[in-house]
């Protein structure tokens, strides 16, 4: 396995961003990692990591570099998860839509990525962030993921369930049964507007799990369930990035 760290520009600056891919049989795929609300960190790394031994380059960006943020560390107090919502709260759609424009450049760069489709995937606040890729770059991003994603329908124009409409690729909604962050009445008005707009997309409920069932280092990973997501996901792209 290759793997770095490397400074990479964007409109509003530098990303840290993690790149990880195999060292034999290239170029491979590409898939962009979108990073949750935790931030950068070896658990994320590990999960990239997984992602490139079934043959993907991977690009892991830190999100939170305008804030000048790259590790938020143990989230044990009230106050460290305040300054870690602050700076999700600060992040926008646009924001990540610019900072994909360079990571696209970037791979396109780099003679270990393959020029062709790609793969998008976002864990809690950054699925929207995976399914509005697929709507901004529809010509590039061929299978987008939102696991236990957040803001799945909004009031605002780039409400996943709306850039839904713009993809051409297919996109994939796993969803924890019992998540405060999105109820089930969002997941099911999330698959009623998906079949009525008759998407290439699936909704898939994990049932009995809880929002971040997928993390290894939180309680309330669940390994079964986050093992099918992972059969899930490499299927996915698999289909349609090869």
């Amino acid at each position: 396995m290759i793997e770095k760290t490397v400074e990479l520009p964007t409109r509003d600056g530098v990303t840290t961003t993690f790149v990880v891919h195999p060292e034999r049989d290239g170029p491979h795929p590409v898939i962009l990692f979108y990073m949750d609300a935790p931030a950068i960190r070896e658990e994320l790394r590990d999960m990239a990591r997984r992602f490139a031994s079934c043959g993907y380059y991977v690009l892991l960006p830190n999100l939170y570099y305008r804030d000048g943020v790259m590790e938020l560390g143990p989230l044990t107090s009230s106050e460290a998860r305040e300054k870690m919502f602050a700076h999700m709260n600060r992040l926008t759609i646009p924001m990540v839509m610019s900072d994909t424009v360079g990571l696209l450049a970037y791979a396109d760069a780099d003679p270990a990525a393959a020029m062709g489709p790609v793969g998008t995937v976002g864990y809690c606040m950054s699925g929207q962030f995976a399914i509005n890729s697929a709507a901004d770059f529809p010509d590039r991003v061929k299978a987008a993921a939102s696991i236990h994603g957040t803001f799945l329908i909004t009031d605002k124009g780039d409400s996943p369930h709306l850039a839904a409409r713009k993809a051409s690729g297919e996109l994939y909604f796993g969803c924890a049964e019992i998540d405060t962050w999105a109820p089930m009445e969002t997941v099911e008005a999330l698959s009623q507007s998906l079949t009525a707009d008759g998407l290439n997309a699936e909704v898939e409920v994990y049932p009995a799990v809880e929002h971040g069932f997928v993390f290894p280092q939180r309680a309330a990973y669940n390994k079964d369930a986050a093992e099918r997501h992972w059969e899930r996901l490499v299927a996915l792209y698999r289909r349609n990035l090869g």
